[in-house]
């Protein structure tokens, strides 16, 4: 977002595009009957990433990003339930809208995207398949066309240049 807003259009079009999922994961949670409406919400997604691009000069650089972002998906989802008539009493709305930890979990989300960059994209890979998607080895080997034991070295390694980085604070 900060690149975007000193001018980089190529970031701030990643920074739209790497949105397009969190906000797709972000509606199907709170709109009512989810999956049955895929349409809106990609229509909420897309509402979204226009008043993120219009409304980007609004933006307190010294705030987290996330929070500018979720009050806007906020805003934007009450606006698609008056329209739908679909609005329950405010009550309701806080607790379909809140979820207990979500902020915090995208924001460690997001830190670890921006950990695993300084790592070879294998090892990157290898990390985020197996240990927080949940993989096995087998199955991460697999999606990355290369054998068990090659994930399992790139693991380790990955591993070990994050723990280094880290204890270091470099």
């Amino acid at each position: 977002m900060l690149s975007g807003l000193e001018g980089d259009g190529q970031a701030h079009a990643a920074l739209l595009s790497a949105l397009v999922p969190i906000l797709r994961s972000f509606y199907r949670r709170r709109v009512p009957g989810g999956g049955d409406f895929l349409d809106d919400i990609e229509d909420l997604v897309q509402e979204t990433l226009i008043a993120v691009h219009s409304r980007r000069d609004s933006y307190d650089r010294t705030r987290p990003f996330t929070v500018w972002l979720f009050a806007i998906a906020r805003y934007k989802l009450i606006d698609n339930l008056r329209r739908c008539r679909a609005m329950e009493p405010v009550e309701d709305l806080l607790d379909i809208l809140v979820a207990e930890g979500f902020e915090d979990a995208t924001l460690a989300r997001m830190d670890l995207k921006r950990l695993l960059e300084i790592l070879p994209a294998k090892q990157a890979k290898a990390i985020w398949d197996t240990k927080i998607d949940g993989l096995s080895v087998a199955e991460a080997a697999n999606s990355s066309r290369i054998s068990a034991s090659d994930l399992k070295i790139s693991v380790h390694r990955g591993l070990r240049t994050l723990v280094a980085r880290i204890r270091g604070g470099q």
